[in-house]
């Protein structure tokens, strides 16, 4: 059976995710835009488990989540990831009080 990972807005993680399916003893062969997963013996629910463990050890849960379409299985992004990404920005900015401001002096 012929599986897919699509990286989605991740290719940058594509080396990462290879190193880490071989890792679990799952034959990859790396391709433009996803990554070919050739197992007779790895079911997409198990494939999907094992990317979402990639997921979680990336520290990307905060803003991907991982699902399955038939023989592919898809890295998603939170529809308000980026959203989050740029208010956080907005608060370094700020300048930060110092101590006679927060004691009230």
């Amino acid at each position: 059976m012929e599986l897919e990972v699509d990286l989605g807005d991740l290719q940058n993680e594509k080396e990462h995710l290879v190193s880490f399916l071989q890792s679990n003893q799952v034959i990859v062969a790396p391709s433009k835009n996803k990554v070919a997963v050739n197992s007779e013996k790895l079911s997409p629910q198990e494939l999907q488990r094992i990317v979402t463990k990639f997921v979680y050890r990336r520290h990307l849960n905060n803003t991907h989540w991982v699902s399955i379409e038939g023989t592919t299985v898809k890295i998603n992004r939170f529809k308000g990831a980026d959203q989050k990404k740029e208010k956080h920005k907005k608060k370094e900015n700020a300048p930060h009080q110092t101590a006679l401001q927060s004691w009230g002096l």
